[in-house]
């Protein structure tokens, strides 16, 4: 078989089906063009969705769970008797951590744990005038707060360094210091569910652009909401842990349990719904952009069977000169590689302009803080998938009518 022959047989075909040969060439470029911007910009939303996740919550949450879920006095004695006991009153049991500093120096010191930060977490009530709003307090170490979750980026208004030098200052969600219509040196009435009362001042918003946070939430010294809820210097009802790597929490976090006995939560576990929507997403893009390649490949398809049917006496005289069955399959092979890679590389370009173009296009993000464009991710991997995809796709598409070309018989053509 010589290559060189069969490839100017194959420019020759392409050359004198000049509008067939830009029509294949389209609907690869089409078909990768779309792939590229559409799994470009789900991925690019799937991993904004990750890193807000990511970003407003822990790695690890540890805590002391209480519920009424336990046996009876009576129930004990007697497992197997007839005394039956309703409307149980619970526990008097408290939330707190024993040794919870001790805790969360160890799991510091532990290879892998980018940060720990202590602290008490509580329901509260926001008063400011006739305005009343329910949310939750979290008395932290402000530096080992900050390390985890970067506030000074998150800051929307006031400062850090304010919180640590004012033990009745507060950092408050930047949603709901707009609802309670407040701003940074006003004042707030917060009210802890053991019935205490402390007028705190707003010294910062911050914003995580997650509604359950902005929300609800505000950042007050430790020592603050140990004296709102009454309790002492060393009570703890949470520690939070960021891993070096978030994949590593999962295990982490189980021998975490096991060690202190204590409930664990890991970043998967509160955000599965969030992972399920990825997994939809993923799947959903990739239907869709495989199908546009799956309905280009189509249109390949008929081009070159068509091609086959116009060429059906040239292919006949080929044979008859000496061209046997692997030479006229190389002919049209070679044209379907020509489209496809031709027409990938066009997608390819296409596809980064439109994915460009996406993402630098404004977003109206509302209260989001970091997203002020189209989220998209320019990974290389994805335009060397849709290449290859469209390729192979079109060599397929090339293949069949290829091998019916080779098929036919010279002396049944030639004689009409």
């Amino acid at each position: 078989m010589n290559i060189s022959i069969a490839t100017q047989i194959a420019q020759t075909h392409l050359l004198a089906k000049k509008r067939q040969t830009l029509i294949a060439m389209l609907g690869v470029t089409f078909g990768i063009a779309m792939f590229i911007t559409m799994i470009s910009f789900m991925q690019g939303v799937n991993q904004f969705l990750e890193d807000s996740a990511l970003d407003a919550s822990p790695h690890i949450r540890m805590y002391n769970e209480v519920n009424t879920q336990r046996p009876s006095l009576i129930d004990e004695l007697q497992p197997n008797g007839f005394n039956v006991v309703y409307h149980q009153k619970p526990k008097n049991e408290q939330a707190r951590l024993k040794n919870g500093f001790v805790i969360a120096d160890r799991i510091e010191k532990a290879p892998g744990v980018l940060g720990v930060s202590p602290q008490v977490a509580t329901q509260a009530f926001y008063n400011n005038g006739p305005i009343q709003l329910s949310g939750t307090i979290s008395g932290v170490n402000v530096d080992r707060e900050n390390r985890l979750y970067k506030l000074t980026n998150r800051l929307k208004s006031g400062s850090l360094n304010a919180l640590k030098t004012n033990p009745d200052g507060l950092i408050m969600g930047n949603v709901l210091a707009r609802k309670l219509n407040v701003r940074t040196g006003d004042k707030v009435t917060v009210t802890t569910p053991i019935g205490s009362t402390r007028v705190l001042r707003v010294v910062g918003t911050f914003g995580f652009g997650v509604g359950t946070v902005d929300n609800t939430k505000s950042y007050a010294n430790l020592p603050t909401v140990q004296e709102m809820l009454q309790r002492d210097p060393s009570y703890v009802t949470d520690i939070h842990i960021k891993m070096l790597d978030p994949l590593q929490a999962i295990p982490f976090g189980k021998r975490l349990r096991s060690a202190y006995r204590y409930y664990t939560e890991d970043w998967a576990t509160a955000n599965t719904a969030i992972l399920a929507g990825e997994k939809i997403r993923n799947m959903l893009t990739y239907v869709v952009s495989i199908t546009l390649l799956v309905v280009a490949g189509f249109g390949i398809y008929n081009i070159m069977n068509m091609t086959v049917i116009n060429k059906i006496k040239d292919i006949a005289i080929l044979k008859a000169t000496g061209f046997d069955q692997r030479d006229i399959v190389a002919i049209f092979l070679i044209q379907a590689i020509f489209i496809g890679f031709s027409g990938g590389l066009l997608g390819l370009g296409i596809g980064f302009g439109l994915s460009y173009l996406l993402s630098i296009t404004p977003f109206d993000a509302g209260d989001f803080l970091s997203l002020k464009t189209f989220p998209v991710i320019f990974a290389p991997k994805y335009y060397g998938l849709g290449l290859l995809f469209g390729v192979v796709t079109t060599i397929l598409a090339g293949y069949f009518p290829s091998r019916k070309a080779a098929q036919v018989d010279p002396v049944s053509i030639l004689r009409g």
